[in-house]
């Protein structure tokens, strides 16, 4: 696989992870207006002239946006002509760019028109889902080189059930962090793992109801992850992708919750908020890999079983005399 490509493959993930997390600095800092209600121009005009760290946070954004969103336009066009054979590739492609248009479009709609909370909680959702694309699309670029033995991957159906199970559950995770962002409930409850003075009792708020049913739905993922990752130690040695997969992914949750109560401990700290994002933002990019690896377990256990009944059918040679 030609070089210049795997390295734009890895430019665009980078960038991908920053648009992420440029976006949660933007969210965590109140910048969402710091170019007032204008796009793509900031307060109407082309070079701003009332600077302010608002307006320095929103116009960054925008431009990392805009660069990284040619570097995945780019890099669908590429990938399609070069690997196009691979049957993931033309979705990944058309995916990868329409879901950074539609994020890009929607963050445009509220800046201009406004939007509730719990629509702009989708936005990160849907920056991840582009980000997940691009990191599929970078992993398939180095498959080509057999740099490691995915395509051999065999699942059983309890782990496929599992990996799609909790994948679609790691979005619910994502979007309650977000609308605790975007409905400023992020210190509602200043006590960790329970609300206010490690109390049982309900929320008493919608506020509250928002940020302890984000740490309940974080519980629970900790909690599948943790004995996912048992299950793949156990049975899945030899399965090297699944069995370090789900060892980082454990790693990655792990990594996750912690973040989540420092957050709530340091009252707020920027970088941890920032790594909090960030850790999510991984792992969702590993469980879309599982994802992939799901749809190939079905051809590849019927490829070996293809190869097992050619072995059995074999007519021995009887071994010839020469005279």
């Amino acid at each position: 696989m030609q070089r210049s490509l795997k390295w734009l493959a890895v430019l665009t993930t980078i960038g991908m992870l920053l648009i992420l997390l440029g976006g949660a600095l933007v969210t965590k800092t109140d910048s969402g207006m710091g170019c007032g209600r204008s796009w793509p121009l900031c307060n109407g005009e082309l070079v701003p002239t009332d600077i302010t760290p608002e307006l320095i946070i929103e116009l960054a954004h925008r431009m990392v946006s805009g660069a990284v969103g040619l570097m995945v336009l780019l890099l669908s066009v590429w990938t399609w002509k070069a690997i196009g054979h691979i049957r993931e590739t033309k979705f990944l492609s058309f995916t990868s760019f329409f879901f950074l248009l539609l994020q890009g479009l929607i963050g445009a709609a509220a800046v201009i028109w406004g939007q509730s909370d719990f629509v702009l909680a989708l936005h990160f959702g849907i920056s991840l889902i582009s980000f997940a694309t691009v990191l599929l699309l970078t992993l398939l670029i180095f498959e080509v080189d057999k740099k490691f033995e995915a395509e051999k991957v065999i699942l059983d159906s309890r782990m496929k059930r599992h990996i799609i199970g909790v994948s679609i559950y790691s979005y619910v995770v994502v979007y309650t962090g977000a609308l605790v962002r975007h409905v400023n409930a992020s210190l509602v409850c200043r006590d960790w793992p329970l609300c206010i003075n490690s109390s049982f009792a309900l929320p008493g708020n919608m506020h509250e109801w928002v940020q302890m049913g984000h740490r309940a739905a974080a519980g629970l993922i900790f909690i599948w992850i943790a004995y996912i990752t048992f299950l793949a130690v156990k049975h899945y040695k030899n399965q090297k992708v699944i069995y370090w997969g789900w060892i980082i992914s454990f790693i990655l949750v792990s990594l996750q919750v912690i973040a989540g109560a420092l957050v709530i401990v340091t009252r707020l700290n920027l970088y941890i908020a920032l790594a909090h994002a960030f850790f999510i933002s991984c792992l969702f990019g590993v469980l879309s890999y599982f994802i992939l690896l799901t749809s190939r377990s079905k051809k590849n256990a019927m490829a070996l079983e293809e190869i097992k009944k050619k072995e059995e059918n074999k007519v021995p040679v009887p071994p010839v005399t020469i005279h």
